[in-house]
């Protein structure tokens, strides 16, 4: 994850702390003025109370994740997770993608080394990728086609680069860990929707890996949604392990580092829903936060390669442990494959691979609908 703003470690001084706070709260007014405005409800409930109500001190984390639960807009075409048999994840190759992949990844060599690595990954698995050279660096891009040309694509998307000094395990070897197990399961199957998986490089220099997909002349002009798996490998158990960006309007009940949290544009409320999954065992929970006007007053939720395709109007959702909030390795040398809870990461992985697989089986619209 790219640039390491609100790090809970750094002191800013209080000018900057009174300025974050007030940002958080013109957001949380913001949203509910929108909800008021444009009337833009699942179940009767605003997106206001999406961001913000499910967020209550006196209940369980656990039930308040269970209650938030919109309906989809057109159930006849929009297959919930529950009604698809998503493929299970091999764990064991998850974490040998990590292994493999957790040396630095900064220098035009090294990050040779690990686009050679995916490429080999994706030929093994059986897919045809190719190479988006850019002025900075290489993407690397592969595509299955759907059964149903009007059903559009789905792109699940994740940097493999690292800063320097770091092996980057966690950032980003799970994200590409889990597109690659993605890729694998995915790959064969028929869906209406075509998949695409890319693996963008330079994130860690600005986001310029997605920033140059975006910008390309050759984007593909049926994307319905992008999904970004941005760190999905560390949890922690400890009362108060966890923190929040300063200044949130709402205080989550939780303080241990045990879940996922799924952050998406209000303009997809349908993207985001994919990631309400019903609580299975080995699998984490979801918080999702739907963020309004594509992040414009929220610059610390604009920190991966989501933010280019909410720049273009293009639904994103970037699903992550929430990096340098829980983990102390966030770029770091110590970001190491010892330091990744491997059944946490799986469990993460399979909230992806569910995730996708539902994504891939609609036709309906992921754009927020006035009506619904």
């Amino acid at each position: 994850m790219a640039n390491e703003l609100g790090s809970p470690s750094c002191d800013r001084g209080g000018r900057i702390m009174r300025k974050r706070q007030w940002i958080w709260v013109a957001l949380f007014l913001l949203t509910v003025l929108i909800g008021l405005v444009a009337g833009q409800n699942w179940h009767g409930r605003s997106p206001a109370y999406l961001a913000v109500n499910h967020f209550r001190k006196d209940t369980a984390l656990s039930e308040q994740l269970s209650q938030f639960s919109p309906s989809a807009p057109d159930s006849s075409t929009a297959p919930s997770i529950s009604q698809v048999n998503a493929p299970t994840v091999d764990s064991k190759r998850l974490f040998a993608h990590v292994q493999a992949l957790a040396f630095e990844r900064h220098s035009e060599s090294d990050r040779l080394q690990a686009r050679e690595y995916i490429l080999k990954a994706l030929e093994q698995a059986g897919w045809q990728p190719y190479l988006q050279v850019f002025s900075s660096g290489v993407n690397v891009v592969a595509e299955r086609a759907g059964t149903d040309s009007q059903a559009g694509s789905i792109l699940v998307a994740a940097h493999f680069d690292t800063v320097v000094g770091s092996p980057g395990a966690d950032d980003n070897a799970t994200g590409v860990a889990t597109t690659l197990e993605v890729a694998q399961l995915l790959g064969s199957r028929s869906t209406p929707r075509t998949l695409r998986v890319t693996f963008f490089d330079q994130e860690e220099r600005g986001l310029l890996g997605s920033f140059a997909f975006t910008s390309d002349a050759n984007l593909p002009q049926d994307l319905q949604g992008v999904i970004i798996p941005e760190m999905l490998g560390y949890a922690c158990y400890e009362p108060g392990c966890q923190k929040y960006p300063v200044g949130l309007p709402f205080q989550p009940k939780t303080s241990q580092g045990d879940f996922l949290a799924a952050i998406g544009d209000q303009e997809h409320l349908p993207l985001l829903e994919a990631f309400h999954q019903p609580a299975k065992p080995g699998q984490p929970a979801v918080i999702t936060l739907p963020i309004p006007l594509r992040g414009l007053l929220t610059p610390d939720l604009l920190r991966s390669d989501h933010a280019p395709f909410w720049q273009k109007g293009i639904g994103a959702v970037v699903i992550t442990d929430t990096a340098n909030f829980r983990t102390p390795h966030y770029h770091q040398p110590s970001d190491t494959p010892d330091k990744i809870d491997q059944k946490f990461f799986a469990g993460s992985a399979q909230v992806v691979v569910n995730a996708v697989s539902a994504l891939l089986e609609g036709r309906h619209s992921l754009a927020t609908s006035s009506n619904s």
